[in-house]
Formats: C-alpha cells, structure tokens, sequence
C-alpha cells in the first residue's frame, strides 16, 4: 500500500469513530506505521529468510552474487554498519549481520570476558538478536522521520515536484533490517535444548542458526586446539531440532548452517553406535586410531570389531577418543554430506588459514555427491592474513622458477617487506579472496567474525594516545569529529542518532502546539547543520 493510500484508508477508520477520535491525525498514524514495520521477531525472521533463499538461488545461478556480513557485539555496531552501506552503496542487498558466540562469550557475559567454551549465559544470544534488530528498526525510524520533513517543507514551499519525489522514496523505502546468522555454538546442551534455545532465537529475529559438532560442554574456539566432536547422529538430532524449531514458530524456509570442526579435531567422547557395516556410525569409527588386540585385551577396555578383527580405540588419560592423523579432511567431506542429506542448508568448514585450493578440494568432493553444496566462510581475523598470503606467494613464485632470493620466508611478516612486490602480490590475493573463492570454493557467504572487537580497540588506542598525550582535545577533534564531519557521518549528530527528533514527532502528535521539543534554537546539534 502506498503511502496516501494509507493515509487515506486511516483517515476513514478515524472518521468513523467520530468525535472522540478527532484529535487523532491519519498522516501520523501511517508515518507511525511505517516507523514500525516489523512488529515482532517472528515478522523479522520470515522476511529475512525469504532474502537469504532468493540470494542462495541467486548464487545458484551465478557464483558473483556471493554475500557478505560483519560480525557485531551490540546493537549500536550493528546499526552503524548498515547506515554505513545504505550510505556508500545505496542498498543492503547480499549483506547481512553475523553474530558470534565467541564476541557474546567476550564482551557479553555477566561473568565478564570469557573465552569461546560456551560458558556464557546462553540466552545472552537471542537477547543481542533482539538488540540488535531494536537498532536496525530504530534506524529506519530516524531515516524515514528525515523523509518526512523533507516532505513537510517541500509542502511548506509549495513545491509539488519535490513532495512527489519525496513521496516516491517513502513509498520504495529499504529497510536497514538485514538477516542475522546467528551462533549456537554447538547447541548448549542437548538436542531439547538446542530447541528450546533455536525458538528463543527465532522469536528474536533470527531467520539463520549456524551450529557446530563439537560435544557441548567440551567446546572449544574453532581456532583453538583440543576440539571434540561428536559421531553424526548426535549432531542430526541437534539439526533436526532447529528445524522443529523454525516449523513451529512458522518460518519454514529458516536457513540452518552446519559447522564441521573437524579438520582441526581430533578428539571424539563417544565411540558411534553402529547397526551394520557401512552405516553412518561405522563410517564414523572408521576413523578411531586403533590397535589390535589380541584374546580379550586389558580391564577396562572399550573394543570394536573392524573387518573382523578385534581392536582397541586409543583412549587418552582425559577418556577421550581420538582419530587417525590425517582423517580431517575426510572426516569434513563425510561431516558435510551428511548434514546436507539430512536438512542443513549451508556448510561451514573451519579451516586454519585462508587457503582457495584447500576449501576447494573439499568442495569438489561434497558436490560429487551434492552439486549444489553451499558454504559460509569464516575469514577469522585468527589468521595472519598478511603472513599467509605473502608466504602462499613465496611458494607460488618458488614452484613456478622465479627468484625469490630477496626474501626469507620465515620472516615475511617483516615490515620491510610491506613496499616489496612479493606483499603487493599478497595484497592483490587478499582483496580478490572473496570472489576468487566464491567461484572456485563453493562460498555463499563471507563473513568476518571479530571485526567490529579490533575496530573498538584500535580506535580507542589511536583516541587514547592522543587525548591523554600532548595532543589533548585536538585528540578528539581531529581524530574523530573532524573526520565525521568531513565523512558524512550520521553518529556526528549523536542526539538525531538517538532518537530525540522522533521523540519530537511523537510529542506534535499527542500534545499539538503544548509539545515541549528538544530541537529548538538552543540544541547544540544545530552547529553541525552545516
């Protein structure tokens, strides 16, 4: 519906109520209205998953629509990232908003900074899903209010031209409300659990829930060692309950996301259950690091029989399992078909470097069996992005005969080399990883993890040297309200960003002429007008 024939459909409801509801003005009303598009988490998450499916089939089609996210800690992050592309793209399409676990378990728990175990308070998760959209919403309330006395004085000047063009940006306006991948670790215990935590995130907003096969209460970082996980049909029931989840709170086509950790895990607590040979827990066990046994082996013994012969799983003093080295990678291939087989949308494989050929190789292999496998990639701010890719050229450069005898490679993270054409060779690697491995790998989705962690800390250090050094206030102001300004950025004025200009509508519109405003000659904000 448009926004006069909104106006004019609220215009007859109040009209019919009579007297009473004089006071009541229709136009205020649909500005209201359209100031709250989503009125709850639910509306959200049926949206945004409808975004996401037509940008999967988008890719489907051609590899360079791929997508892209930031992973946020609060709210406030969340939105200025997307008034951010609003402004310097014109349009949200293909980006959306991560939420790691690891940022809510570090800057989120009421048990202060913990480490990525999921120790922190698991309904922190859907409580920042809610913050976050609260934002996002807010967002869209200052933008459309702008449009609306954009209006006002286009009418006020009796220019008709502009109020039509004004009208017309109204009507076709794009919301800063973008999906959110959010992380359940690896389900916060077990598969009850996961659902009952899924629909807790679901009714907050969350149209994507990206969980992982570690064992619950051994979780560990993906980035970290001693990572468990758990034989397939543990983390199957764990997928279908996000998709009870999403049934039941009606969003149908939420997207599940399946990590596999495995190829940095070695570890399992559990030897698979296995009916036959050749079943997914045979399989699974198939990688145990084993040893004959020969007569009925020591007590205490747990023992399987592979190929008809007796053997002993190796169990550490922790009593935990662990596999043959090398198996990673053939472990995440079998991880990844399996989830696919039975209701995951998209995978993510956890890696220890940013490597194309690596993911590749694995994907190749899934989309033998599953052509149209999908990933979201973690480009982890865990790796030394700088140091990769110089030494991932190094090697190219040295495999293809060319000299490299200027460089050593065990110091390429050396600032001497950061004018070298060995780092602009890098440098080119990196800013085409993303489109490169869309095409080549398999990636859907890019998202960084922690940005938004290192941004806040690199610029409070660069503020903080300043302000309290010789610089003082000049510190501030030419560190940050200067390059505001001259930025176009909105935050600047911080009292619009608020939400005191619509707390002002609001108060026209119930109080009339008695309203007390804040925008008045007096507010400070007016010396950035300019």
């Amino acid at each position: 519906m448009t926004y006069q024939a909104e106006i004019e459909q609220l215009a007859s409801s109040i009209s019919a109520q009579g007297a009473p509801w004089s006071g009541i003005d229709a136009e205020s009303i649909t500005r209201m209205r359209l100031q709250n598009r989503f009125k709850t988490g639910v509306d959200i998450a049926r949206y945004t998953a409808k975004i996401m499916r037509e940008d999967m089939a988008a890719y489907d089609a051609d590899p360079a629509n791929y997508t892209q996210s930031l992973g946020c800690w609060h709210g406030f992050v969340a939105q200025q990232k997307l008034i951010s592309i609003k402004k310097h793209f014109g349009t949200t399409k293909r980006r959306y908003i991560y939420l790691s676990g690891w940022m809510v378990a570090a800057l989120r728990s009421d048990f202060g900074p913990l480490p990525d175990q999921s120790m922190h308070e698991k309904t922190t998760v859907p409580a920042l899903i809610e913050e976050i959209y609260t934002f996002l919403k807010q967002a869209d309330a200052r933008e459309l209010g702008l449009l609306f006395r954009e209006l006002d004085a286009a009418r006020e000047a009796g220019d008709e031209v502009k109020a039509k063009q004004v009208q017309h940006q109204i009507d076709n306006y794009e919301t800063h409300v973008v999906p959110i991948i959010a992380d359940i670790d690896a389900g916060f215990g077990n598969a009850e659990a996961t659902y009952l935590l899924a629909k807790k995130m679901i009714e907050a907003g969350a149209c994507a829930l990206q969980i992982e096969n570690q064992v619950s209460d051994e979780k560990q970082c993906g980035h970290q060692d001693g990572k468990v996980t758990v034989p397939h049909e543990d983390f199957l029931a764990k997928i279908r309950a996000l998709r009870y989840a999403f049934m039941e709170m009606g969003v149908e086509d939420g997207i599940i996301v399946a990590r596999t950790d495995s190829l940095g895990a070695g570890l399992t607590k559990q030897i698979a259950f296995t009916r036959e040979p050749g079943d997914i827990g045979d399989q699974y066990n198939s990688f145990l690091d084993c040893e004959e046994v020969e007569g009925a082996g020591n007590p205490g013994d747990v023992l399987i029989n592979r190929g008809g012969k007796l053997l002993r799983p190796k169990r550490l003093p922790s009593n935990l399992f662990q596999f043959r080295p090398g198996t990673g990678e053939d472990r995440c291939v079998l991880d990844c078909i399996t989830s696919l087989q039975n209701g995951a949308d998209l995978l993510w494989i956890e890696t220890e470097k940013p490597h194309i050929e690596q993911i590749a190789g694995m994907v190749d292999r899934i989309r033998e069996v599953i052509p149209n496998a999908k990933l979201a990639y973690n480009n982890s701010p865990s790796f030394n992005w700088t140091l990769n890719f110089r030494q991932q050229v190094f090697d190219a450069w040295e495999k293809e005969g060319k000299d490299v005898s200027a460089y050593d490679r065990a110091k390429l993270m050396s600032a001497e080399y950061d004018e070298s054409e060995l780092s602009a060779a890098a440098d080119d690697r990196i800013r085409t990883f993303q489109k490169d491995a869309a095409a080549r790998a398999g990636i859907f989705h890019h998202l960084i993890t922690l940005p938004t962690y290192h941004t806040a800390a690199l610029s409070t250090d660069n503020l903080a040297k300043e302000y309290f050094g010789e610089q003082g206030m000049l510190g501030y102001v030419a560190g940050v309200q200067r390059k505001e300004i001259r930025q176009g950025i909105a935050c600047v004025k911080h009292q619009n960003m608020s939400g005191s200009d619509i707390g002002d509508d609001h108060k026209e519109y119930f109080a009339g002429e008695a309203a007390l405003k804040a925008a008045g000659k007096d507010n400070t904000m007016n010396q950035f007008a300019a």
